[in-house]
């Protein structure tokens, strides 16, 4: 169930002109969102009810009329679209036609940002079912309304920003500021020349060092990084913690009642800010242990199956690691921690984009992701290979990871199976056995064998008997190379002279090498079972 703040018409309140304009259609006020879908024009997406799509690539009328009148019949809520748009009388009787609202971005915004925004704003799969808490008579953590409450009562456009100079929310009426403030908008970020300028000024100093507002004078409209209106900012605290800061776009200094307002809005937004980053630690934690008891199976595996919203669904399990972090360094463990949950967010983002149902979280040193696939699709492992690798490939060399893939769960009952195969997979990558850092279960099937026998011999405490074991002694012994010898003739099917060539030594040498090793380890080398006995010891001793 969507949370109250999910409405199209609130989207549109809190983003305004800056970002997003109604082009054409009735956003209305009940009109509840069910979450945000990227176009992709060569897949086709599995949508949300009353889902607000991303039209990536949209230019001509044509596009954007087929598009609203496919989502129209998949209940989706509006379709955003580069703008500006020229609404012609085809586009306007799709738009009447399909019951979608068109939205135009603006020109200089990024996609990615505004679907990053767009997921702060409305409720997309939330788990748990608590109703929305308040602080301060707003929903707790919902920084927009705060942000616009402030700018009520101040009278003047504010950001919330963190401590990296980003913008965490934004008030209406930003086009009563000046073009600095609106590149700041758009790029989510305090741009690097206006920061630095600010920073050389001592302001930020000031700042943090500060109980009270500071005072920022307008710059030169000539100098880079111009600010054409002034600014008052204030730090936003918890004890002696600097959470970020409020910065209003003003025209002269404010009064003490004024100044004392905005003082009482940076407690106010420091408790916002505090209680959202316990939310999100709390929302992560209960995400997780759904995601673990719906994989392990079991007698509480059904209800978190049915509030994961995997119920009667075909899923894959996906296991990904940091190819470097295997018997990690103590002393690199608070960074593999950070980087590890990193991941996890990563991929919850991106494969939020792929399934509004999909799930992940980090257990252990594992990132864990349960996606949604169609029923009976037998393409359905390569779908997700796909997917994977294109996750992978986006987060480049900076955090290499490996991808094990699980086989299909025809529901949601069945994800234990598909775990222990994504598992299984995970093992044989870090072990360096496979070929490819993304793979699935049939393509290391023979390796994955090897580690389970491995694992059964180490359980028994069996140890290595018969000519191998016997080979070995003698090697260990006269220092001699009888077991590199069998391994390499049996590697090239018998073949002496690829064998000898692999070990670096002359034919001739080899036979002879061969002869001895089948007196010592009294091995007949002419029986096919005995060859391949030698052959399997010889590979989990490798191991």
């Amino acid at each position: 169930m969507g949370s109250p703040r999910a409405g199209l018409g609130r989207v549109l309140h809190d983003l305004g002109s800056t970002l997003v304009d109604l082009v054409c259609g009735d956003p209305g006020p009940a009109r509840r969102l069910g979450g945000v879908v990227i176009h992709d024009p060569l897949d086709d997406q599995e949508l949300p009810r009353q889902a607000l799509v991303l039209g990536v690539g949209l230019h001509t009328p044509a596009e954007i009329v087929a598009r609203l009148d496919a989502l129209g019949g998949h209940d989706a809520a509006a379709l955003v679209v580069r703008g500006p748009v020229a609404v012609d009388a085809d586009i306007a009787a799709a738009v009447r036609r399909s019951g979608v609202v068109l939205l135009g971005l603006a020109r200089g915004a990024s996609w990615t940002q505004l679907a990053a925004m767009l997921r702060s704003l409305i409720a997309e799969g939330e788990v748990g079912e608590a109703g929305p808490e308040t602080l301060g008579g707003l929903p707790s953590g919902d920084l927009f309304a705060l942000a616009n409450a402030i700018a009520a009562l101040l009278d003047a456009p504010v950001t919330i920003e963190d401590r990296g100079s980003r913008v965490l929310a934004f008030s209406g009426r930003q086009e009563q500021a000046d073009p600095s403030r609106v590149e700041t908008i758009l790029g989510r970020q305090v741009p690097a020349r206006f920061a630095q300028i600010l920073a050389e000024r001592g302001v930020f100093q000031q700042l943090y060092r500060s109980d009270r507002p500071v005072f920022v004078d307008a710059m030169p409209s000539e100098e880079p990084g111009a600010l054409p209106l002034p600014r008052m900012a204030v730090a936003v605290r918890a004890g002696d913690e600097i959470l970020g800061s409020i910065w209003a776009a003003v025209r002269e200094p404010f009064d003490e009642d004024r100044a004392r307002t905005l003082c009482d809005a940076a407690k106010l937004v420091a408790l916002h800010l505090l209680r959202s980053r316990a939310g999100a630690d709390v929302q992560r934690r209960l995400r997780a242990d759904l995601v673990s008891t719906a994989m392990e199976g079991g007698p509480g595996a059904a209800e978190a199956v049915r509030r994961l919203g995997l119920t009667e669904q075909s899923a894959v399990v996906l296991a990904l690691a940091l190819a470097d972090s295997h018997g990690e360094d103590p002393a690199q463990h608070a960074q593999l921690v950070t980087e590890r949950q990193q991941i996890a967010d990563a991929l919850a983002m991106h494969l939020s984009a792929v399934h509004p149902r999909a799930a992940a979280a980090l257990l252990g040193d594992v990132a864990y992701a349960i996606l949604p696939v169609p029923q009976q699709d037998p393409a359905a492992e390569e779908r997700v290979h796909r997917i994977a690798t294109d996750f992978r490939g986006r987060l480049g060399d900076r955090l290499p990871i490996l991808v094990g893939i699980g086989p299909v769960a025809v529901d949601g009952m069945a994800l234990s199976r598909s775990r222990a195969g994504a598992d299984l997979v995970l093992r044989v990558l870090r072990a360096g056995r496979g070929r490819n850092p993304v793979a699935r279960v049939g393509e290391v099937h023979s390796e994955g064998l090897l580690l389970e026998l491995a694992d059964l011999i180490a359980e028994r405490g069996d140890t290595l008997t018969g000519p191998v074991a016997r080979l070995l002694a003698y090697d260990r012994k006269h220092n001699s190379a009888l077991v590199e010898t069998l391994n390499a003739w049996l590697d090239a099917f018998g073949d002496v002279v690829a064998a000898s060539a692999a070990v670096f030594v002359h034919p001739n040498t080899f036979r002879y090498r061969l002869r001895r090793l089948a007196e010592v380890g009294e091995i007949d080398l002419t029986d096919p079972g005995a060859r391949f006995a030698a052959m399997l010891q010889l590979r989990l001793w490798r191991g």
